[in-house]
């Protein structure tokens, strides 16, 4: 019977095969002779100038950076020509020869020359074999299972497989060392190959019934034809000398639970000072430790957090600080050196648990304390939970990076080591003091192994821990929960949005917002204590809610419960790029300030900006604030002033498709995750990027296909068009202008047109730069910075709608006064960043900060009374509890708000 089904099948095969050879020779005549409508097209447009164009995108693609998600390019461009390394780029001479594309483009956009020598240096000693380890030892083997051991030769079935927990078809490599290597990479005790190029993978061992004659086996393998790889519907099944993996599970808290203590490594980046203080304020107990570790280029933060080592002996501050971006190898350094470093501070503790200021707590510390004191000993980390070879593939791990300038180069593929199951998922996790001493401490064969591929790897924190628990002692302590609810959206948050740092595509988890609240109540009943991504800048409500759903009863004592403020600029932080624009607009809003008290009678003298914050009140941005020093009387005070950008759209109501229109505007560093814009005060300058946001409601004109955008810049000239392409799937949307920096000063206008017919325009300040590295602008740098850069516009002369295009005699005077305005420096600058900064900002306010405690709630200035800043609600000195450090309570061990 078994014979007689082989023979049918054969015969049906190769009758197919017929079939489809006979259809697709047809289908190529008739393509040949018959000419369709698209080929006519192609005619009449020019074929040759498509195809130099399509060769000229190719080209150019080649220079730029390799960033795929899913696809593999290097195997899509085997059969291409290798680019040639351009060697005189460079100041040294390579030590090897560089065949792999992907390492030449990443040669070729690195920026220093020692990054350069180093992605050189690492990709020759892996192309001569000598960087990364064959194979790994697994110290989680099996007592009873052996690697290799042949059970024999099992007949299987299509609907009912043997093994059913992978599949993959290999048609030229498959082997039973192929097969096998692969199951354990992904943990499975048994493997199996069939029908010479499938390998199978599974957790049972196949029923003793399902055996047959060896005979049955008489496939040769195509990877090693030495060796046999099953037959027509029979597998050769070997073990991996690997158990079945169970992951413990936790325990639930009985009658009897014993301290614990854990220590919150809290890794922190950015500005939001007050949403730490509140992380830590929720956390905090006298039996508790905080190790913080602050981003090596976040001066602000950690100059402020500097200041509770000294007030609180469990918080310490790492001395060793890492730059850390998405995505980098410095993030999982960063984590051991930050435990290494706890191990050795003397501290007796039971978990560590690590912790951004994006995440909070989803129930109370006490049961958090209860479920942890029951089970220790256990590590919790969050696998994947899909196939283990896609996920290899979509995380990267079968992909060499190399860091440096802070950026994540791609640059080629690898081979994972033999031996060694590669599991993984989240970086979020809490482990033993135990395994934390392990894999800090002295390295074996394994961790050692593994540092080197970890170096070298994308997002190793959220395959270290897992990888290093499933091969070593430690593997019957694994736990698969990370104790967290993560807030993904699959759609939003996969937006390619760090290529800039990662030559890769990866997924960001969304903030949590009110609509968001079911998610959170839905882990009531879980084992599950934190949640992320909270940040305040985008929903703080979401925050005061969980607090009063994990316990918090005083919430109608605090005062600006609904208020936030976030720091934007401090005078002494290190110098950053954008400080120049910041310390420019800002000095001019103060400026405009002044001479609105002037015709109040209070004449003030502007000395320096101190800080810039932004204001926020339920959740609406109110606008920013900027502390600084002035004379008043020949005295030396501190006032705050409070502004707000105005709006600019303009809607042309005689348009039909003017009711569509919901939001039309142009800004800077916009979140596509998020959908909103992050620079909340619409501060741009000349090296900006300014990003076009539009809304269209859901009923828009369903007889216009697409609109157009048309940018103009200050001198009148046409800098950029965009079509936007009407898509009811997607009302909201962007665009990024094709425009290099420098940007030209000024109004920038941007119109949309449906045709040539005028729907919407709105206005933008490119403001001109007062500073340059924090010092007044020279001649010389005005005439760069400002000059914009309209040498490298399109030639888009042939764009002429009505109404929004200077005309000839306005354009001359336009670019005229462009010109004349590229030229001032001094008090001449200053006149003209005032009168920009007066058409777009509105000041809403000042108060005064005083020193003396008994001074009067208000205080005189002419015919203008300043307000104290600290009875002033909206002023970032207003008491703010919860966003402060609290005082600890002796009972209770907790901290205690204000």
């Amino acid at each position: 019977m078994a014979v007689a089904r082989k023979i049918f099948y054969k015969y049906a095969k190769c009758l197919g095969l017929i079939v489809l050879t006979t259809f697709f020779a047809q289908l190529f005549i008739s393509i040949s002779f018959f000419p369709s409508v698209h080929d006519n097209l192609l005619k009449r447009q020019g074929y040759t100038s498509l195809l130099r164009n399509e060769l000229d995108d190719v080209s150019a693609r080649k220079q730029g950076p390799s960033v795929e998600d899913d696809e593999d390019l290097s195997s899509r461009n085997r059969n291409k020509a290798i680019p040639q390394l351009r060697l005189e780029e460079l100041d040294f001479e390579p030590i090897c020869e560089i065949r792999n594309r992907e390492a030449i483009s990443a040669i070729h956009r690195a920026k220093s020359q020692i990054c350069k020598q180093e992605i050189i240096n690492k990709t020759c000693l892996i192309q001569n074999g000598q960087f990364y380890p064959n194979q790994l030892p697994n110290y989680c083997t099996s007592n009873e299972k052996i690697y290799g051991h042949h059970l024999g030769c099992y007949l299987d079935e299509k609907k009912l497989r043997l093994l059913t927990s992978f599949y993959g078809n290999y048609a030229n490599t498959n082997s039973p060392k192929f097969c096998l290597d692969i199951c354990v990479q992904a943990g499975f005790p048994y493997a199996g190959v069939q029908y010479a190029s499938e390998c199978f993978c599974g957790d049972n061992r196949p029923p003793a019934s399902a055996k047959t004659s060896d005979g049955s086996c008489d496939m040769k393998c195509p990877g090693d034809s030495s060796q046999l790889c099953g037959g027509y519907f029979t597998m050769n099944i070997y073990e991996t000398g690997l158990d079945k993996f169970i992951p413990q599970m936790p325990k639930n808290p009985g009658n009897e639970v014993s301290k614990v203590q854990i220590v919150f490594l809290l890794t922190l980046n950015g500005r939001a000072l007050r949403q730490v203080h509140r992380l830590i304020n929720a956390l905090y107990r006298t039996n508790h430790y905080f190790y913080i570790h602050v981003d090596k280029r976040q001066d602000y933060l950690h100059r402020k957090l500097l200041k509770l080592e000294k007030e609180f002996p469990n918080i310490k501050l790492a001395t060793k600080r890492y730059s850390t971006i998405w995505g980098g190898a410095s993030l999982l350094r960063m984590l051991l050196t930050s435990m290494k470093d706890i191990s050795q501070l003397g501290w007796k503790w039971d978990y560590v648990i690590n912790l951004s200021e994006s995440d909070f707590p989803i129930k109370s510390l006490e049961e958090l304390e209860i479920f942890l004191s029951v089970n220790k000993g256990f590590n919790f980390v969050k696998s994947h939970g899909r196939e283990a070879q896609r996920f290899i593939k979509k995380q990267g791990l079968d992909k060499t990076f190399i860091e440096c300038e802070t950026h994540m180069w791609r640059v080629g593929e690898r081979k994972l080591p033999q031996g060694i199951i590669v599991d993984g998922g989240s970086d979020w996790v809490a482990l033993s003091p135990e395994f934390v001493s392990y894999i800090t401490g002295k390295y074996d064969e394994l961790l050692t192994g593994l540092d080197v591929i970890f170096k070298h790897t994308l997002l190793p924190a959220e395959s270290y821990f897992h990888t290093v628990l499933r091969n070593s002692h430690f593997c019957n302590t694994y736990v698969d929960n990370n104790l967290h609810v993560t807030n993904w959206k699959r759609k939003l948050g996969c937006k390619c949005q760090y290529k800039h740092v990662v030559d890769w595509c990866g997924c960001s988890p969304n903030d949590f917002k009110t609509e968001d609240w079911p998610r959170i109540q839905n882990t009531q009943s879980r084992q599950l204590f934190f949640a992320r991504k909270f940040e305040p800048i985008i929903n703080q409500e979401i925050i005061t809610r969980v607090e009063q759903y994990i316990g918090y009863t005083d919430h109608y004592l605090i005062n600006n419960l609904d208020a936030y403020w976030q720091n934007l600029y401090d005078i002494d932080d290190l110098t950053a790029p954008t400080d120049d624009t910041i310390l420019t607009h800002a000095g001019s809003v103060v400026r405009l300030n002044a001479k609105v008290l002037s015709e109040e009678g209070c004449h003030i003298q502007i000395s320096e900006i101190i800080e810039v914050n932004i204001y926020k009140y339920a959740d609406v941005y109110k606008g920013n604030l900027i502390l600084h020093k002035a004379i008043i009387n020949d005295k030396e005070v501190f006032l705050e002033t409070w502004y707000k950008p105005k709006q600019h759209l303009d809607l042309n109501f005689e348009n039909r498709n003017v009711d569509f229109i919901k939001k039309f505007k142009v800004n800077s560093e916009y979140d596509q995750k998020e959908m909103t814009f992050r620079n909340l005060g619409n501060i741009l300058g000349p090296l900006s990027e300014p990003v076009l946001l539009y809304q269209f409601t859901a009923n828009v004109d369903k007889y216009t296909r697409n609109f157009t955008t048309i940018w103009l810049d200050p001198s009148g000239m046409v800098a950029d068009v965009n079509i936007i392409q009407k898509d009811e799937n997607n009302l909201t949307n962007f665009i990024k202008p094709n425009i290099k920096q420098p940007l030209l000063p000024g109004i920038w206008r941007v119109g949309l047109f449906d045709q040539t017919n005028l729907i919407a325009k709105t206005k933008f300040l490119i403001t001109p730069l007062e500073f340059f590295s924090g010092k007044e602008l020279t001649h010389q740098e005005a005439s760069l910075i400002h000059s914009g850069s309209q040498n490298s516009y399109k030639n888009l002369t042939y764009i002429k709608p009505t109404h929004f295009l200077p005309d000839e005699e306005e354009g001359n005077l336009l670019a005229k006064i462009s010109n004349a305005n590229i030229k001032r420096i001094n008090n001449d600058l200053l006149e003209w960043i005032d009168s920009l900064n007066l058409e777009f900002y509105n000041v809403l306010g000042s108060c005064i900060l005083h020193s003396d405690s008994d001074i009067d709630e208000h205080v005189s200035c002419g015919n203008y009374k300043f307000q104290q800043c600290l009875v002033s609600d909206w002023s970032s000195y207003s008491p703010d509890p919860k966003g402060s450090i609290g005082k600890i309570d002796k009972k209770s061990g907790r901290l205690k708000r204000i």
